[in-house]
């Protein structure tokens, strides 16, 4: 394992020396691109680029997944499917996954192995192609080979200390709200008629944002400003870091079965309300692992204990946080769900000190929602129904904090 990343760095450095005369994005050129099988179960990656980047590759386990980095690459008229099928590779992803950084992810339905791996770029045109080679192997050799490489550049922070209850705030103080628009980069969510969720939520977020600084009282960040991948433990992690008062994480996902439609309102539980809600957190969840996040070891039940212990302060602030939206976002649109407050187990929910709510903006597979989504009157109805009911809760909040430290 060692000697291949000691490759792949030399590999990154040699192609970053070569790409850093070069401007403008690299493209993908399809005709001349190709993923195809190899001798003896193996699979050939051929990528075209316009030009030589930085880049990186590694492979990663449970699931078994082929990761490349580039710096950066446009996507824009790149077709995946074109590259062709092979029986080794499940699907294929790619995307932005952060600012200056590309991503693509190969689903490998075989252990297979990083054999070679180069760019080769052509010193007349600046052309480049990456060759990548990947061997059959036992899945415990594919598994010893499996990891991220340590970048300081790309890992996430240290996780952020569960800070002690913070001391009351004066009443002039602004409510801290961190507004989470779900997915993101390569990570689309929901889809619907060429539209896609990261972006309608993305958009919303901003509207949200207007309206709350319009009002006065609040601050507002937003865990993403554009279309960059954000990890779920860094979505928690940025609420941390600016001492959130409130976490209220955006979505508007598609259900192929029932005839789910209205906005719910969720809060963190680890049995579901139903099982909607169960396959809405799986999937939801399943957003790290579509963007290629290695998440070897990040199951800590020592660390969940402890946690837990924090979260018996917030538990009651969270619930009056959700019934507080409900009520004033049906109060505002009259669209809520007919079930407005459910439960999952939804990651993104778990910072133990912070009242943190998953919103359900509506579903795209719901024809009345998808045309609510679409309607800036509506979409306005609802950031001032969100806003309604943070400042009731500010209020309602006070007290019973004072009632739970007696």
């Amino acid at each position: 394992m060692s000697r291949l990343f000691a490759l792949l760095s030399a590999l990154f450095l040699t192609s970053t020396a070569m790409a850093q005369d070069f401007s403008g994005l690299a493209r993908i050129d399809a005709n001349k691109s190709q993923l195809s099988d190899a001798r003896r179960g193996g699979v050939s990656l051929e990528l075209a680029l316009s030009q030589g980047v930085p880049w990186r590759i590694f492979q990663l386990d449970d699931p078994r997944r082929l990761v490349l980095d580039f710096r950066e690459v446009d996507w824009r008229g790149f077709d995946g499917a074109e590259l062709g099928q092979v029986k080794g590779v499940a699907d294929l992803r790619y995307g932005q996954f952060r600012p200056g950084w590309s991503r693509m992810v190969l689903d490998l339905a075989e252990p297979l192995n990083i054999d070679k791996a180069g760019l080769r770029v052509n010193e007349v045109d600046g052309s480049a192609i990456l060759d990548v080679q990947l061997v059959l192997v036992e899945p415990a050799a594919f598994t010893a080979r499996s990891g991220a490489p340590h970048d300081p550049r790309w890992d996430l922070p240290e996780p952020a200390a569960v800070k002690p209850t913070q001391e009351a705030q004066p009443d002039w103080a602004p409510i801290v709200v961190v507004l989470d628009p779900g997915h993101g980069g390569i990570d689309p969510g929901a889809e619907r008629e060429g539209a896609q969720e990261k972006d309608l939520m993305l958009r919303f977020a901003r509207e949200i944002r207007d309206t709350l600084r319009r009002t006065g009282g609040f601050e507002v960040i937003l865990t993403r400003d554009e279309d960059v991948f954000v990890s779920l433990p860094r979505r928690v992690s940025i609420a941390h870091e600016v001492g959130a008062d409130v976490f209220i994480s955006l979505h508007a996902d598609s259900l192929q079965q029932g005839r789910a439609t209205g906005a719910t309102v969720y809060t963190l539980s680890d049995e579901a309300s139903d099982k909607a809600s169960t396959t809405l957190a799986e999937r939801h969840d399943r957003a790290d692992i579509l963007a290629g996040i290695d998440l070897t070891g990040s199951d800590d039940r020592l660390a969940d204990a402890l946690l837990d212990l924090a979260r018996m302060e917030t538990l009651p602030r969270t619930k009056l946080l959700a019934a507080t939206l409900v009520q004033s976002m049906q109060d505002a649109s009259g669209t809520l769900n007919t079930k407005p407050l459910r439960q999952a187990g939804f990651s993104v929910l778990k910072a133990a000190d912070i009242p943190s709510v998953l919103i359900e903006v509506g579903f795209m597979s719901s024809e009345a929602d998808w045309e609510r989504l679409n309607d800036p009157n509506w979409r306005a109805l609802m950031a001032g129904g969100i806003r309604d009911g943070l400042l009731k809760w500010r209020n309602e909040d006070k007290v019973l904090r004072d009632l739970v430290r007696q």
